[in-house]
């Protein structure tokens, strides 16, 4: 299989996920701190949003933010904390990295608010959550991975869990 030793066994040498839920953010237009000691810092505040899958879904509250920084390279690495509200009143914390890189034009057209296709950049982010609630207690302990597109009104993500 690949790269890895033929003794590893066939758990350490692939990984399996199953869809988690889809996301879609809506982002005000971006809060530009600008080029600071280790990079160019961009924040977006997010007012809100929802989330859909068949285990969750409900709205993304108001308050998140994403503290974006941009590289010399080009490409932006994401911070983002967002509290998510499930149809059935649940709060759950949601926080994940990212990073998206392409071409300098995609790039460009991506930052004027222009609609791009996704499979000409890379947009991945990894997903940690944390919930009091009873019934969502099994987020507490799993990683989701997802792929994302930034349209013009703000991003949607695809997360899957890691199983």
């Amino acid at each position: 299989m690949g790269d890895f030793p033929d003794e590893l066994s066939l758990a350490l040498r692939e990984v399996r996920t199953c869809p988690l839920f889809v996301m879609r953010l809506d982002v005000r237009p971006l809060q530009i701190v600008g080029q600071t000691p280790g990079v160019y810092r961009r924040v977006g505040v997010v007012p809100g949003g929802t989330f859909s899958g068949t285990r969750l879904s409900g709205d993304v509250l108001e308050g998140g933010n994403d503290w974006q920084s941009i590289r010399d390279d080009g490409s932006t690495a994401l911070d983002v904390r967002l509290v998510l509200k499930t149809a059935d009143e649940a709060l759950i914390g949601m926080t994940y990295r990212g990073i998206r890189h392409g071409p300098g034009d995609v790039i460009e057209r991506l930052d004027k608010n222009e609609a791009v296709d996704p499979s000409a950049y890379y947009f991945r982010i990894a997903s940690l959550f944390e919930t009091a609630s009873a019934k969502y207690k099994w987020l507490n302990n799993i990683l989701a991975i997802g792929t994302g597109h930034r349209f013009p009104e703000g991003p949607v993500y695809s997360l899957f869990e890691v199983l």
